[in-house]
């Protein structure tokens, strides 16, 4: 956790020293190794242990704080968020499979911003989204429409946003401000069409494969916009609107905008395909 973070949350109100003195508690507790976590969790899995299982609640009180502090410039009492966070923690302890691969932090992320955005969503009046239908509608639909640009492999910039989803790029800066406070890694657990989280989540849907898909996406990402820094200006308009794009320009087109052969511009589109299928295979994505 950010101490400086914390400590201005602390000194933002008198009425936050239950806060310093909750984090003093859970700072008594140690954070397990990877093998202690490792047998904890199994002991809980084989045998329901419900000692095992307040272990390894305590043992992460401090990431339900760290990530709490992501969201409490939205609703001044951080406690209200930690105890919704701390219920999302409980849940992940319960529902956790070490057989799975998955790191317990990673996965317990999930359900923890899940459970914080469900409470920030019912308290509505509190977070003050905003009471205009066209923001509501913008509040449920962003987290979705990044994810579906994502998927197809495009930057979901605010221009993009802006444009898919009928607003303005102000309008999509000021939610993500709202939303995120900068951190847009943050599992994004949130779905469009009205639904809540917690329609979509809490069901007994496999977890690890959506947060395993997150970070594979993620990793795909950070690696296209690594390729993209090696290529020049020609190379990157193919590979945006060639072979990234779902409906291509035309080899023509893009050798009337730079004065090239129509077989120019296929060979080069070839060349940067290969590159790029080498350079992704080189990921622990592909492994």
């Amino acid at each position: 956790m950010n101490s400086m973070q914390a400590e201005n949350v602390v000194e933002s109100s008198q009425g936050l020293d239950p806060f310093r003195m909750y984090l003093y508690e859970i700072s008594k507790h140690p954070v397990l190794s990877k093998e202690a976590e490792r047998e904890i969790a199994e002991r809980i899995r084989l045998f329901k242990d419900k000692e095992a299982e307040q272990k390894l609640v305590v043992a992460n009180l401090r990431l339900v704080v760290k990530i709490a502090l992501d969201y409490y410039s939205y609703h001044l009492n951080v406690l209200d968020l930690i105890q919704e966070g701390n219920v999302g923690l409980l849940r992940a302890v319960r529902k956790y499979d070490p057989e799975r691969g998955t790191r317990f932090s990673t996965y317990a992320s999930f359900w923890i911003r899940a459970y914080i955005l469900k409470y920030l969503m019912d308290s509505w009046s509190i977070v003050k989204i905003g009471t205009k239908d066209s923001q509501r509608k913008l509040f449920y639909s962003l987290n979705k429409e990044k994810e579906k640009l994502e998927k197809a492999g495009i930057s979901p910039s605010a221009d993009v946003l802006a444009q898919n989803l009928d607003v303005s790029t102000a309008d999509i800066e000021d939610m993500e401000k709202r939303l995120y406070n900068g951190d847009v890694s943050l599992e994004d657990p949130l779905y469009g069409g009205g639904e809540e989280v917690m329609d979509t989540i809490g069901t007994d849907e496999d977890i690890e494969e959506t947060v395993a898909e997150k970070e594979k996406r993620e990793i795909f990402r950070t690696r296209l916009v690594e390729f993209k820094k090696m290529l020049n200006e020609k190379e990157r308009f193919i590979l945006d609107h060639r072979i990234m794009a779902e409906d291509p320009i035309t080899l023509r087109e893009i050798g009337e905008r730079f004065n090239t052969s129509r077989e120019s511009i296929r060979q080069l589109q070839s060349k940067i395909s290969r590159n790029l299928t080498r350079n992704l295979r080189s990921s622990v994505m592909w492994a």
